[in-house]
């Protein structure tokens, strides 16, 4: 009965769902962690540091809190609900952002500068703390074999509306004057994200007429220590993934080494953002695509690859017209590493396995999103750039190495053996 109902609104879930992440994209880019908010952070204060730590803000806020959640997840017979009211405190601070930008006019660098920070951890965590219902939701509501374009298609609606974002974000920051020019962006940001949530809560989601399988909040901290021990493939794959952290650290520093070492104008750094954002679209389809037939192992295994491509690209290139094909193989890596690695976590255990197995995969790999690049950056003011890359380089083909020794994929391993083989906790 569960099969028929996901099946029937299968066609509707997936077009709000590309809908909800075209708006989300448009948001993101008005309020970009890559350009805009490095650049408003820089009118306050010129430390490296902190505007360097501003991508990974998100992306450590997603990770950290998702293990936090699982047990009470686990419980959901539907996850709508919980998706819908933890989602606003990942939407809701673009509001604030634009709050922020006015109090300029009243209020020291330092202040607004504080603010700031405030905001951007509460929207990362604000997405962690939703993360877990929210990919146990799409498990959910689409087939297995049908989650690579799932993904890919909702990436290439986010990236396509984030690159129109970012657009008319640009033209906004040069007819108008400071600050109202950046409260604008961020005001424009959050009525986008007003406009995800409401397509999101269009989704329909069957109700589930089993609980946990977890009696205990003892029970549920247990079991996840079991899946760590008994299940190998598992944890081979979370290692591969904290490692792989290290073939993503370069990205925020390859635009910076093409301009500080061969003298890279604005043109062309804007060309070569809109070629990221246009590969990441076009690679998050194929990989997604390619995905559902080949596995989602070998996509990854790809990924790595591109990943030391182009970071040993970047070291050996004699100019900065490399850089297009540095930043194309880091666009497939990216997508690889993020997309396909979080596609391939929601295949590990059975439904009501899921969310232990995502707040898992997801939390351990965050402490490494915030040492990579900080090590990076360390690399980079101690050492040189090119060190940074070779350095992302070897942790590329290490997890290359660890995914295709190690890590069996867990989409065939549940066609090819029975549920018990698989999974390491009760049903």
């Amino acid at each position: 009965m569960l099969n028929s109902e996901i099946q029937k609104d299968l066609r509707h879930n997936f077009t709000v769902s590309v809908i909800e992440s075209g708006f989300f994209g448009l948001g993101s880019g008005f309020a970009s962690f890559l350009t805009i908010l490095p650049l408003f952070v820089s009118t306050l204060t010129d430390s490296a540091l902190l505007i360097g730590l501003i991508p990974a803000i998100p992306r450590l806020g997603w990770q950290l809190p998702q293990l936090l959640t699982v047990n009470k997840v686990s419980r959901l017979k539907c996850y709508k609900p919980t998706v819908m009211l933890l989602t606003i405190h990942q939407k809701l601070p673009f509001l604030g952002l634009a709050l922020v930008a006015l109090l300029q006019l009243e209020f020291n660098h330092q202040t607004i500068l504080l603010l700031t920070f405030a905001i951007l951890i509460w929207q990362g965590l604000g997405g962690g703390v939703s993360a877990t219902a929210w990919q146990s939701m799409i498990a959910k509501i689409v087939p297995s074999r049908k989650l690579g374009i799932f993904y890919g298609t909702l990436a290439a609606s986010s990236n396509f509306m984030s690159i129109c974002g970012a657009a008319i974000a640009g033209l906004l920051l040069k007819e108008i004057a400071q600050p109202f020019n950046f409260a604008l962006c961020f005001l424009c940001a959050s009525l986008a994200m007003a406009l995800s949530w409401f397509f999101m809560s269009r989704t329909r989601e069957p109700v589930n007429t089993t609980s946990s399988a977890f009696e205990t909040r003892r029970e549920f901290w247990d079991s996840l220590g079991v899946i760590l021990r008994c299940d190998e493939n598992f944890r081979c794959f979370a290692i591969a993934r904290m490692i792989s952290q290290l073939a993503l650290m370069p990205l925020p520093f390859y635009t910076l080494y093409a301009v500080h070492q061969y003298g890279m104008g604005e043109a062309s750094v804007g060309l070569i953002t809109t070629l990221l954002m246009v590969t990441q679209t076009i690679a998050g389809l194929v990989m997604g695509w390619l995905g559902d037939r080949t596995g989602r192992k070998l996509i990854l295994e790809t990924g790595c690859i591109a990943c030391a491509f182009s970071s040993v690209l970047a070291c050996l290139a004699p100019n900065a017209n490399w850089f297009y094909l540095v930043f194309i193989g880091a666009g497939i890596g990216m997508m690889a590493l993020q997309n396909i690695a979080a596609v391939m976590t929601l295949e590990f255990g059975n439904q009501h396995q899921r969310p232990a197995y995502i707040g898992l995969g997801n939390t351990l790999v965050a402490p490494a999103t915030i040492l990579a690049p900080l090590l990076g950056g360390w690399i980079v003011e101690n050492i040189d750039y090119r060190t940074t890359f070779l350095v992302a380089a070897i942790g590329a083909l290490v997890t290359a190495v660890l995914l295709h020794v190690g890590v069996s994929d867990p989409h065939y391993l549940k066609e090819n053996f029975s549920n018990d083989s698989v999974n390491v906790l009760p049903e």
